[in-house]
C-alpha cells in the first residue's frame, strides 16, 4: 500500500505540471480555436530565461516574475507577427506554422543558451517525509498549492473582470463581440500572452523537479499536457486540470506497477485520448456544439 500512495502522490505533482501547460492549450484555444503544437517549446524558452535570470544572480521568485513578464509579451507578439497572418487560413496551415514555430523557437533556444544541461533551482526548500512508508516531497505539496493559487487567479481574471467578459465574449462568438465594439485583436493578443506566461508557470514548476534543463525538456511534458487538454476538453479550464491529474495519476500507476517495458508510460496518454475520443469527443468537460444544417 506504501507503494501505491506513494505513486499517487507522484502522480499528483506530475499532474499539476501537466495541468498548468494544458491550461496554457485551453487559454489559447478557446480564443483562437487553435491547437498551439509550440507551447511547450514555448515554455522550455521561458525557463531558459528563468535559469539565465537566476544564473546571474537574481531570486527565485523575482526571476520567475520576470520571466512570466517577459513571457506574455512575447507570446503577445507571436499572436501578432506569427499567428494574426494565417488566422483565416485552413486548419492544416495554421497547424504547420505551430510546428514550424515549434522548431524555430526549440532551435533558437540552442543557439542561445547552448544544448548542454542546466540546473534551475526551486523557489522552495526540498524535504522529504516518509510516514508509514509513504513518501511525500515538499515537491508534492508546492506544484499542487501553485496550481491551486493559479486556477483561482484565472477564475477570478476570466469571471470577474471585464477583461475576462470580454476574452469569454471573443471565445464564444469573436464576430459579435466585434460588432459589440470589443477590439477582438486585443483580446487574442492578450490570451496568446496569458497562454505563455502559465506555460512559463508551468516550465519553472516542472523542470527543477527533473534531472535537468535540456533542449527536450519540455516536449514529453507537452504530450502529456495534449492529453490533459483532451480529456478535460479543450475549451475547459476546470477539464484540463482534471485531466492533468488523471494523466499524471495514471502515467505514475503505470511506471509503478508495470516498469518492466521501456517506455510503457508513453502508451498512458494515447491510450487514454483514444477512450475519451471515443466515448465523449468533446472531453470530460468539454461543451458539446450542436450546429443545423
Amino acid at each position: 500500500m506504501a507503494l501505491f500512495f506513494t505513486q499517487i502522490l507522484t502522480g499528483i505533482q506530475n499532474g499539476a505540471v501537466y495541468a498548468s501547460l494544458a491550461i496554457a492549450l485551453v487559454l489559447i484555444f478557446r480564443t483562437t480555436g487553435i491547437l498551439n503544437f509550440a507551447q511547450g517549446e514555448m515554455a522550455l524558452f521561458s525557463t531558459y530565461l528563468l535559469w539565465k535570470f537566476t544564473d546571474t544572480g537574481l531570486t527565485v521568485w523575482l526571476a520567475i516574475l520576470i520571466t512570466m513578464a517577459i513571457s506574455f509579451v512575447g507570446g503577445a507578439l507571436i499572436e501578432r507577427v506569427v499567428i494574426r497572418p494565417v488566422e483565416h487560413s485552413s486548419a492544416l496551415v495554421i497547424v504547420i506554422v505551430t510546428i514550424g514555430l515549434f522548431l524555430a523557437i526549440n532551435s533558437i533556444a540552442q543557439v542561445i543558451f547552448g544544448s548542454g544541461q542546466r540546473a534551475v533551482p526551486t523557489f522552495y526548500p526540498h524535504h522529504i517525509w516518509r510516514p508509514g512508508g509513504v513518501i511525500i516531497s515538499s515537491d508534492t505539496l508546492v506544484l499542487v498549492g501553485v496550481l491551486a493559487v493559479e486556477c483561482v487567479l484565472l477564475f477570478l481574471l476570466l469571471q470577474r473582470t471585464k477583461l475576462g467578459l470580454a476574452f469569454r465574449g471573443v471565445s464564444g462568438n469573436a464576430d459579435s463581440s466585434r460588432l459589440l465594439g470589443v477590439p477582438v485583436g486585443r483580446i487574442l493578443m492578450v490570451g496568446w500572452g496569458l497562454a505563455a506566461a502559465v506555460g512559463a508557470l508551468a516550465g519553472a514548476m516542472a523542470i527543477p523537479t527533473t534531472a535537468g534543463l535540456v533542449p527536450s525538456s519540455m516536449q514529453q511534458i507537452l504530450v502529456f499536457s495534449f492529453a490533459a487538454a483532451a480529456i478535460g476538453g479543450f475549451d475547459s479550464v476546470f477539464g484540463a486540470v482534471v485531466g492533468g491529474l488523471i494523466v499524471g495519476v495514471a502515467d505514475a500507476l503505470t511506471i509503478g506497477y508495470v516498469d518492466a517495458l521501456h517506455g510503457i508510460d508513453l502508451v498512458v496518454p494515447f491510450g487514454l485520448i483514444l477512450l475519451v475520443l471515443l466515448f465523449r469527443p468533446a472531453g470530460l468537460f468539454g461543451s458539446t456544439h450542436v450546429e443545423r444544417v
